[in-house]
């Protein structure tokens, strides 16, 4: 399988303080790529040097071969990455559906005013768009609450919730931040049959941030850890779970 993004030397500091350094990390077409580490290990900043939230200082980032470090997020967003976040940024006041829909935004041709207009061209990308939506509300089982507010969720639905609107914009690559962080045990399970189904059914690729490192041994294809910015390890779940680098970042000396 080919490499579907490519970060190398990936140097972040903010003022005299050095976040990220000299970070390399692959992820292979079809494969779901786990990136784990202690809190401020530089996971979530990784992820916002790909999602174009924050400019890495030195290093090369390739998304199908393209070069997209310094590129604005929704030009990167249009190129075929999606996005979920740790800390969900859903839009409360509105349902599921409509926060679906708004992650649909850049399919839509012709300009505001023409996607306004409800007949003709307007009237079929909604038609369009809205068939997209009911795709993702199909596969991730969130019928019963289509038309409920995201505020009026529990905060596991509105993980799922968060997972699908990134996959709502039809990505090539699908980052996701923690998405099993405050889970119970029948959510985790649910979570992880979801992205078995994404890798499998949909075969989308995927660069997840994840604190439950038993969930990744059992689902990743390649691990890399990251400790105080560094990559200390990378490889297979099997040689991660016997590395002694991250025993001892995890379990101490």
């Amino acid at each position: 399988m080919s490499t579907i993004l490519k970060a190398e030397d990936i140097r972040l500091a903010f003022g005299g303080l050095e976040v990220l350094h000299e970070v390399k990390i692959d992820v292979t077409e079809g494969d779901v790529t786990a990136v784990i580490g202690p809190n401020g290990a530089g996971k979530t900043a990784f992820l916002n040097c790909i999602s174009g939230i924050y400019k890495p200082q030195y290093g090369g980032i390739e998304f199908l071969d393209r070069e997209i470090q310094g590129l604005h997020p929704d030009r990167i967003a249009r190129m075929g990455i999606g996005r979920s976040f740790q800390n969900l940024e859903l839009f409360t006041h509105l349902t599921v559906t409509e926060n679906l829909l708004v992650a649909r935004d850049t399919h839509f041709n012709g300009g505001s005013f023409r996607s306004m207009l409800f007949w003709g061209p307007g009237l079929r990308q909604e038609i369009e768009q809205r068939e997209e939506v009911e795709k993702v509300i199909d596969f991730f089982e969130l019928w019963h609450v289509r038309n409920i507010r995201a505020e009026d969720l529990p905060y596991g639905q509105q993980k799922i919730v968060g997972v699908a609107r990134a996959m709502a914009t039809s990505p090539k690559l699908l980052l996701l931040d923690e998405p099993g962080s405050g889970l119970t045990r029948d959510e985790k399970e649910d979570l992880a049959r979801f992205l078995l189904r994404l890798r499998y059914d949909w075969g989308v690729s995927i660069l997840w941030v994840e604190h439950d490192l038993q969930m990744v041994l059992d689902l990743a294809d390649r691990i890399h850890v990251l400790q105080m910015g560094t990559c200390i390890a990378d490889g297979t779940p099997e040689e991660i779970r016997n590395h002694p680098d991250v025993v001892k970042a995890y379990v101490g000396g």
